[in-house]
């Protein structure tokens, strides 16, 4: 019977145009690596050769898959695009600008993360449903995978649905935590005990510099 003791390093993407430019860029199109998050993938690269990762799985969205490609390249391995890692759906608020959301609706960021009804009212996807399907790859990946290293190439929500199922923070400690662009954020699987290893990890001079 194969063990069940996986380590999953979830990474999020490196820095984006949408970033940049303050945008919800959601699922769009058109939102590539900025120069910085070309720089901050090849780093993370480097940073993750020694781990003896096995498989690599990444979101389907531009920025998430890019950072996945030069990420495979340092480690020499293939990235395989998997939906279920995908960015969340922003609904009627695909586009806007944070200072526009905010002076519209308020604070949408923390209603997320609550579980408000302007949330599905908007078509925005639920975290409760971010949590589903990154629950189920996680699943699907301890099945496959025992004693192996697997790193996930995703966004910033659904790294925080992991963080969320582990450590069950309130929604206004959710609101505050920053996953850093081109960051890991590491957990263990063992027996379908989940155990968190590391948030942020990157390399050491970014540190200080964020």
């Amino acid at each position: 019977m194969r063990s069940l003791l996986v380590l999953f390093l979830f990474l999020r993407h490196g820095q984006a145009k949408n970033n940049v430019e303050r945008i919800l860029a959601g699922r769009t199109k058109g939102f590539p690596l900025t120069e910085l998050g070309i720089q901050q993938a090849e780093k993370i690269g480097d940073f993750l050769k020694p781990l003896n990762i096995s498989k690599i799985y990444c979101s389907p969205i531009e920025r998430a898959e890019q950072t996945a490609r030069i990420v495979a390249n340092k480690v020499d391995l293939v990235c395989n695009v998997d939906e279920r890692l995908t960015e969340i759906d922003m609904g009627t608020f695909t586009g806007m600008h944070y200072d526009e959301m905010f002076e519209k609706h308020g604070n949408i960021f923390l209603k997320f993360y609550q579980g408000h009804p302007i949330v599905e009212k908007n078509g925005i996807e639920t975290f409760s449903s971010v949590k589903k399907r990154i629950l189920d790859m996680v699943d699907n990946c301890s099945r496959k995978h025992g004693e192996e290293t697997i790193l996930l190439v995703t966004h910033m929500d659904p790294i925080k649905s992991i963080i969320s199922t582990v450590l069950q923070p309130r929604p206004e400690s959710l609101y505050e935590m920053i996953i850093r662009n081109a960051s890991l954020t590491i957990l263990k699987n063992e027996q379908s005990i989940f155990s968190m290893v590391a948030i942020n990890s990157m390399n050491s001079e970014r540190y200080q510099q964020e």
